[in-house]
């Protein structure tokens, strides 16, 4: 493993999460020369309890071939705590090329702690445990980042509803991570992978709660995410002359179309341009 910082702050910047499944090798390729700024080596949702195994060594036999350089950001989704192949999954995440681990069913506790020691973490927040621990969660050290595993989340509490009803807890993640001082959160997966205006649509109206990152399940998604967190040109116009006017005024407040524009605003504009320029 490259060491953590590096790693940290690969992950801190990621804007998508592409899950592979671990029981379908002829895909690892694919998906690491994807795009996607993370591949995700999935031991857990997508592989059914007959084949773990089997699935573990073909990712294990993956990254024995490969090298840092040419797995580029590769992470691995491993089981939760309490499942029989959470031990010998634990292991496979000490992979030297490996970047880190999805922890799925993350709860504040001993054995996030101890997960965090072997790897820096991606803590899945996917039940009511998890989301009444969260502040505990980021602030715990070695996590890097939290998400949303909303479809299990809504499994968990017995909720059949809109996914936007779900947003609440999508702000409290966004201040949790903020009051950790840990990259912004990660959104769950649109199911829906051909339908590329439903995808850009939920990564929009999340990235408006603070989210600036989503797992996605098929590489079409990529495209529809980043052009949810790209700022339109008319974003970045008005955000130009907010800083423009700023500039002029010393750092005063100033009035720009009839409107205050004070530091909250400023500091607002220089961060969207900042995400311009990813």
């Amino acid at each position: 493993m490259a060491d953590r910082q590096s790693v940290a702050a690969r992950i801190a910047a990621a804007r998508h999460f592409l899950f592979v499944p671990g029981n379908r090798p002829e895909r690892f390729d694919k998906a690491v020369s994807s795009g996607a700024d993370v591949a995700i080596f999935d031991l857990e949702d997508a592989v059914p309890p007959d084949a773990k195994d089997e699935a573990r060594g073909h990712v294990r036999a993956w990254l024995d071939a490969s090298t840092p350089a040419e797995n580029g950001s590769a992470m691995l989704r491993i089981n939760p705590p309490g499942t029989p192949w959470f031990a010998q999954d634990l292991e496979l995440a000490n992979h030297p090329n490996l970047a880190g681990v999805m922890l799925p069913k993350a709860a504040a506790g001993s054995v996030l702690c101890e997960c965090a020691a072997i790897a820096p973490i991606v803590a899945l927040l996917e039940t009511a445990e998890g989301i009444a621990t969260m502040h505990e969660v980021a602030a715990t050290d070695g996590v890097e980042r939290l998400a949303f595993g909303t479809i299990d989340l809504a499994l968990d509490i017995d909720m059949a509803a809109s996914d936007r009803q779900l947003d609440p807890l999508r702000l409290q993640l966004a201040i949790a991570s903020r009051a950790a001082g840990i990259a912004p959160p990660i959104d769950g997966v649109t199911p829906d992978f051909r339908n590329p205006e439903a995808n850009e649509e939920a990564m929009r109206a999340a990235r408006t709660m603070g989210f600036r990152a989503k797992m996605v399940i098929h590489p079409a998604q990529l495209a529809p995410v980043e052009a949810a967190l790209r700022p339109s040109e008319e974003e970045i116009t008005r955000a130009r002359r907010i800083v423009e006017a700023d500039k002029a005024a010393g750092g005063s407040a100033v009035a720009l179309d009839g409107a205050m524009v004070d530091r909250p605003i400023v500091e607002r504009a220089y961060r969207l341009l900042a995400d311009a320029e990813r």
